[in-house]
């Protein structure tokens, strides 16, 4: 059974991460009984399944309901942390986190191929668009939902998970919209990176995905074609060092360090950071072997 970190959730299963997040939300809210959580959870199920009117069910093996489902849920417990720390004017309040939640469900909406797409035939294909195409799904289906006064926020706040716009230039009229922003591409980075299946996904799952969408090699400035990824093998070889550079220039960087909000939900633990340091270590233990070698240790 796919677990969170902290081996207590289900996060292949939509109704246990609901539940974890509607009891993390209800009591940092009181009063407060969001039963829109579940339409939006049932509407995610419906559509990475293939169920919504109109969209193929999710083909990438990497960017799938489980990843949504486990972001979601270290969201919502970075925004919880988070909350403790700040009050008045600081404070998201309960709609800032409802809005958080909203992104992190659909963050990857992007990747699914609508039914009547006759030029892509999978959704790895989108991989260099699907946050601008995530943004389109969101301004289509929340004024459906009633909650379309989240639509415009919600389309620029998801680019904080994405690389086809910089978070400086993101424009956002409050400082807590950058927060929820910050939190949620914090989220997309910890809970991925902290899987304990991540680098077999990585291996298995990631370079597939990249192959398909043509992002294994570029045309540098001379023109020449230039080879990124030669095979998953190499992924895997340079992922420590990009794990460490999406450490310092994301998560310390342009995300201020926030995945540290998780350890006051946690009593000061942080399970996140902690499995993905000792993913990146064991990781790097298994490049001093061969290939051959490497990928048995995967698991």
């Amino acid at each position: 059974m796919p677990n969170d970190v902290t081996n207590s959730v289900n996060v292949a299963n939509p109704e246990s991460v609901l539940n974890a997040v509607k009891g993390i939300m209800e009591a940092r809210y009181p009063g407060r009984p969001f039963r829109v959580l579940d339409r939006l959870f049932t509407d995610l199920a419906r559509l990475y399944r293939g169920k919504y009117p109109g969209y193929h069910p999710c083909e990438t093996d990497y960017h799938d309901l489980q990843h949504v489902l486990d972001v979601t849920l270290a969201f919502a417990r970075l925004a919880d942390g988070y909350e403790q720390e700040h009050r008045g004017e600081q404070s998201l309040g309960a709609e800032l986190s409802l809005l958080g939640i909203i992104v992190a469900l659909f963050h990857d909406s992007g990747y699914i191929r609508r039914v009547a797409d006759r030029t892509h035939s999978h959704g790895a294909e989108y991989t260099k668009v699907h946050v601008t195409r995530s943004a389109q799904f969101m301004a289509e289906y929340l004024p459906s939902i009633g909650l379309g006064h989240h639509a415009e926020l919600a389309t620029r706040i998801v680019h904080f998970t994405g690389y086809e716009l910089s978070p400086e230039h993101i424009a956002l009229q409050d400082h807590r919209h950058h927060v929820v922003g910050a939190l949620v591409g914090t989220a997309d980075v910890i809970a991925q990176m902290a899987d304990d299946a991540y680098l077999k996904k990585c291996y298995q799952n990631l370079y597939n995905e990249f192959e398909i969408a043509g992002v294994t090699q570029c045309v540098n400035e001379q023109g020449d074609v230039e080879v990124i990824y030669a095979s998953a093998e190499e992924l895997l070889r340079k992922t420590p060092h990009f794990m460490q550079s999406i450490v310092e220039h994301r998560l310390d960087g342009y995300f201020a360090g926030r995945y540290r909000y998780v350890e006051a939900h946690f009593d000061g633990e942080n399970p996140y950071m902690e499995a993905l340091h000792a993913n990146r270590r064991r990781l790097e233990r298994l490049l001093m072997r061969s290939d051959a070698e490497l990928i048995a240790g995967l698991g």
